[in-house]
């Protein structure tokens, strides 16, 4: 029996009437978190146990404010249950959907409803609690990495030069912010046919909607083509020139950011993957996007800003 699951599982006034011996648990995916679909005579739910040492970079009350408000805006699955403080977290299971993954993403419709969700999502009329600053969620890793005494992979400081051209670049143009996901990984999208589910605001806070979009498509790996299908979807026209560099941009700022976060899973021993192969990896598409000579050209196009 894992004692952990037992003892939050019994903290729930959901389950206050169920015992771990009488219901259907089944582990599910999760790189930082443990998550167990729970399948009782209620219906189906899935519990969140917050992973070790998380608590050092994640607000668990700002995350449920922001989920809330993701609930309200019709794209996160409904929260039943939410602790601030162990991060413990149960929400109504998504039936009849199917967790998306790279694969997935290669079909057009899947790719449009996605496009769409996100939109919905930015166009949010309520805010997140929370601001997500780009550069100042750089240091805040790079200070927790000094802390623990961590290295950083080889050519990092490079890149990290490379990225106050970046900086700049985005600086020139203040842009409303809107609500965001901010870690849109392939698994955080849950697709039932009909529409797209966006799940997991542990990350989440008010952005450049454009760093979303750069970002899935670096986690969905997505070719030219699936970028035009989903930008399409997602602006109901042809992106312009400033949106698309702006979401190149994000494209290597998002791996620059992960790379850290690799490194910081890596320093506290978390022992669901080899955080630290993850680390290097990211780092070395970061590095392979900054040269290509394209990406040069969306710069320029983000340093003059929107077109009149």
């Amino acid at each position: 029996m894992d004692k952990e699951l037992e003892i939050a599982f019994n903290s729930i006034p959901l389950f206050s009437d169920q015992s771990l011996d009488t219901v259907t648990v089944e582990r599910l995916g999760g790189l930082t978190n443990r998550n167990f679909l729970i399948a009782t005579s209620k219906g189906k739910y899935v519990l969140r146990l917050a992973g070790e040492g998380t608590d050092e970079y994640i607000d668990r009350i700002r995350e449920k404010k922001n989920a809330e408000v993701a609930v309200k805006a019709g794209v996160n699955a409904e929260i039943l249950f939410f602790d601030e403080v162990s991060g413990t977290m149960v929400t109504r299971f998504i039936d009849d959907a199917v967790t998306m993954d790279i694969d997935k993403f290669k079909d057009a419709g899947a790719l449009e409803r996605t496009g769409q969700a996100f939109r919905k999502l930015h166009q949010s009329p309520d805010l997140f609690e929370g601001e997500f600053e780009l550069f100042n969620q750089i240091d805040q890793y790079l200070e927790v990495l000094k802390k623990l005494g961590a290295s950083l992979p080889d050519g990092y400081s490079e890149v990290q030069k490379s990225a106050e051209q970046v900086r700049a670049a985005l600086s020139r143009h203040t842009l409303p912010k809107a609500a965001c996901h901010c870690d849109p990984m392939v698994e955080n999208c849950i697709d039932d046919g009909q529409k797209i589910f966006i799940i997991d605001f542990e990350y989440a806070g008010n952005n450049d909607p454009m760093w979303d979009l750069g970002d899935l498509s670096v986690e969905g790996n997505f070719s030219i083509e699936q970028e035009h299908i989903f930008l399409q979807a997602y602006f109901g026209h042809e992106p312009s020139a400033f949106d698309f560099g702006r979401m190149v941009m994000y494209k290597a700022m998002c791996d620059l950011l992960w790379t850290l976060w690799g490194v910081v899973q890596h320093a506290n021993d978390n022992p669901v993957d080899d955080f630290w192969a993850y680390a290097v990896g990211r780092l070395s598409r970061c590095q392979k996007l900054m040269a290509d000579p394209s990406f040069f050209e969306h710069l320029a196009a983000v340093t003059d800003g929107p077109q009149r």
